[in-house]
């Protein structure tokens, strides 16, 4: 394992700091549009802008890789998330700051098919779950230090943006110094919703409303917080904290989803999380509650991504992998484009608390539609489910299924390689070196 770990070392590595760089704007964003006295609405429209772009880029940015190649395609990525993270410092507007994260989540989609397909191609069958599941922690260990490093200035400084685009920018060094092969077969996004849906109603449904809570909390969670008496620094630590107890739950979340019926683990953890938002909404937290809420709010919240994909992996036919990562990812963006909106209308409608009614409620009708499901679908049996895969039901990356991507799948794409050079005939059967005929 050591062995494997160590072949994509600099690939983590460049992972880290991209990640970390993403972190800190995922807190510092929110809280600078909160300094400058933006509504909910308009930080909502900028949060689901970033969603706007990371569905597009997933749509589109494999046939950018393909035609740049993987390297190119990484550092002209990763140049443009660096310098979009400075304007966002320069140009402090409404408008532009749409554009900006539309741009960014667009690049960090391609980026993390970059990353994802490399790994991909250097896994084998013995390693691949090592690996993979290596890089999810990379990814949840990146983002909680990036959220926590807003706490080294006020956010209406210069320096955080700047240190964020420093981050952002150190990722090309590792990665384009990388010895992994390349190029690599990349996963294209294409969501085929009646297919999803009559293969498991509860999977789509379930990644749609999990998009649609946790995108309003990655997006407003901030500007709640503020409204709520929390200064900058228990801004990012209350998100901070969130991440950490989702990164915890995940895996003996899904664990136990592997021995019982998933939508069972599914209805419990919404009903706890529901019940954690309440909280949330309706008791003063300033003085110290929102530390165990954020914790248990990660907790019973994020995990819930990962047991309904895993669900829908269940009723996944052999070869439809691919297809079924792919259709959830773009499920869960369009649910996480939608959530904002609709969250920061409600608050500024109401107030800033309203956050997390608007979450539980989302969640609640979730329960009740997969109560619903479980009288008309059984369960599938305990040998028949896919074993929970980590990386394939993480709430980060891209395009990843519980199998090496297969060339044949028509969802995965294989970049050409270039034939040799013709020979001249002249050249043919020479075996003595060419002599420079110039004096």
């Amino acid at each position: 394992m050591l062995a494997a770990i160590g072949g994509i070392a600099s690939l983590l590595v460049g992972v880290a700091f991209l990640i970390s760089g993403h972190g800190l704007q995922l807190t510092l964003i929110p809280l600078r549009a909160t300094a400058e006295g933006w509504t909910p609405v308009e930080i909502g429209i900028i949060g689901s802008a970033y969603y706007v772009g990371f569905v597009a880029g997933c749509v589109a940015a494999p046939y950018v890789i393909l035609r740049a190649g993987h390297i190119r395609a990484f550092a002209a990525l990763v140049s443009l998330c660096a310098a979009v993270t400075i304007l966002q410092a320069l140009v402090v507007a409404v408008i532009p700051w749409m554009l900006f994260r539309l741009l960014v989540g667009a690049a960090l989609a391609g980026l993390y098919m970059i990353i994802e397909s490399w790994l991909n191609d250097r896994a084998t069958n013995e390693n691949r779950g090592a690996i993979m599941s290596v890089y999810i922690g990379v990814n949840f260990a990146a983002i909680t230090i990036g959220q926590l490093m807003v706490t080294f200035d006020a956010p209406t400084s210069f320096t955080l943006f700047a240190v964020a685009s420093v981050m952002v920018s150190l990722a090309t060094i590792p990665v384009v110094l990388t010895k992994s092969a390349q190029p690599a077969p990349i996963a294209a996004a294409r969501i085929r919703p009646r297919e999803l849906y009559a293969a498991s109603p509860v999977g789509m449904v379930g990644v749609t409303v999990v998009g649609v809570a946790n995108g309003a909390f990655w997006s407003l969670a901030a500007v709640y917080a503020i409204g709520e008496g929390l200064d900058s620094r228990q801004v990012a630590i209350f998100t901070g904290l969130a991440t950490i107890g989702g990164a915890l739950a995940q895996w003996p979340a899904g664990r136990i989803s592997d021995r019982v019926d998933r939508r069972i683990v599914l209805i419990v953890l919404l009903t706890l999380a529901a019940a954690v938002g309440l909280a949330l909404a309706f008791l003063p937290i300033a003085d110290g509650l929102w530390i165990p809420l954020a914790v248990l709010f990660g907790v019973t919240t994020l995990p819930t991504y990962a047991v309904a994909a895993a669900h829908a992996y269940d009723h996944t036919p052999p070869g439809g992998y691919v297809a079924t990562a792919a259709g959830l990812m773009l499920a869960n963006g369009v649910g996480a484009i939608v959530g904002p909106l609709l969250a920061a209308w409600l608050m500024e409608a109401t107030s800033t608390a309203m956050l997390f009614l608007f979450i539980a409620f989302a969640q609640s009708g979730l329960v009740l539609f997969a109560i619903a499901r479980m009288k008309t679908r059984a369960a599938p049996a305990t040998a028949d489910k896919t074993d929970f895969d980590l990386a394939a039901t993480a709430p980060v990356g891209a395009v990843i299924s519980p199998e090496p991507l297969d060339p044949a799948d028509d969802l995965v794409l294989v970049p050409e390689t270039a034939p040799p050079p013709p020979v001249a005939e002249d050249d043919a059967g020479d075996d003595e070196p060419r002599r420079d005929a110039s004096p």
